[in-house]
């Protein structure tokens, strides 16, 4: 696993989930218009679909 460090606000730890041909990760409702980073922190799960 690479380190890396980013200067924030605030963090949310959440799960991803399937959407249409992708997914997606809920964040509050006031990040609306945020810029925002996504940092995967474990291995996707082996029976995913790309």
């Amino acid at each position: 696993m690479e380190r890396f460090e980013i200067n924030g606000h605030e963090v949310v730890d959440g799960d991803v989930r399937p959407t249409g041909n992708g997914a997606h990760v809920y964040v509050p409702r006031r990040w609306l218009g945020a810029d925002v980073k996504i940092v995967r922190v474990s291995e996707p799960a082996s029976d995913s679909n790309e």
